[in-house]
């Protein structure tokens, strides 16, 4: 049915995998709008109790998006890539059923920003976050900003996107990003137990307390600003500069 990922029925957990281990599972246009479509049809026929989403291998849930794939893109084909990638990560965000990352290994900019959108983070013990965007001239462009400030707070956000820097599991549990730390051999059952604990509890009342927490945090500006900021930022020469230098696997010179 799709490329890019892999899609699971185990009873009333769905699993999907994202399917690229020899890139670090990075995220390029398919592979989101695949995991677009599947949430999509999970949400349609209504048959699980909850969904996982995690990264094929132990190396990466996944290691950013694809920069060989927009390193040559103009203003107009990254504010599309980023808007029709939002709408994906906002069809997790408000999913009625409930999404679990299972967050094993390097989750960084668009990786990190995948499991943000998810409303269950639990990472095992040699999972590293981070969105090093700017590394590459450009702020997060799914969402990152809005998301991070809201899990973490604005002062430990702006750390991290202002710096760079990535933080391992334990840090992220302290920061209030991931909710349990486990170890790899763990993390999908960890994941599973949780979602077998919801048979018990009413699947229209969950649906709506993410309905609900959602509209708290409900700031479409706020992503609609990050879009246009994310695109502008093609036309600039740090841009170019971030790029080339991570493709030739060097330091930027900004």
């Amino acid at each position: 049915m799709y490329n890019l990922i892999t899609t699971e029925n185990q009873g009333i957990v769905q699993l999907i995998t994202l399917n690229r281990e020899d890139k670090l599972n990075a995220l390029n246009i398919e592979l989101i709008q695949e995991i677009g479509k599947e949430i999509d049809r999970l949400n349609h026929e209504n048959t699980v109790r909850g969904i996982i989403i995690t990264g094929k291998g132990n190396k990466a849930f996944a290691a950013g998006a694809d920069i060989t794939e927009f390193a040559g893109f103009n203003k107009i084909e990254a504010e599309k890539m980023s808007t029709n990638g939002g709408i994906v990560f906002q069809k997790i965000e408000q999913s009625r059923i409930p999404v679990i990352a299972a967050v094993n290994g390097f989750a960084l900019g668009g990786g990190c920003e995948l499991t943000m959108a998810c409303h269950i983070r639990i990472a095992s013990e040699n999972a590293k976050f981070g969105q090093p965007e700017v590394n590459l001239g450009l702020p997060p462009g799914y969402g990152g900003t809005q998301r991070l400030a809201q899990i973490i707070g604005k002062g430990r956000a702006l750390d991290m996107l202002i710096s760079a820097k990535i933080i391992d599991a334990q840090t992220a549990l302290h920061y209030g990003l991931v909710t349990s730390v486990v170890t790899i051999e763990e993390l999908l059952n960890t994941c599973k137990t949780y979602i077998e604990k919801l048979i018990h509890k009413s699947p229209v009342a969950i649906a709506e307390v993410i309905s609900c927490t959602n509209k708290l945090f409900e700031n479409t500006e706020g992503l609609k600003f990050e879009v246009d900021r994310f695109s502008d930022c093609f036309q600039l020469r740090d841009f170019k500069e971030g790029t080339v230098a991570f493709i030739e696997k060097r330091k930027p010179h900004f």
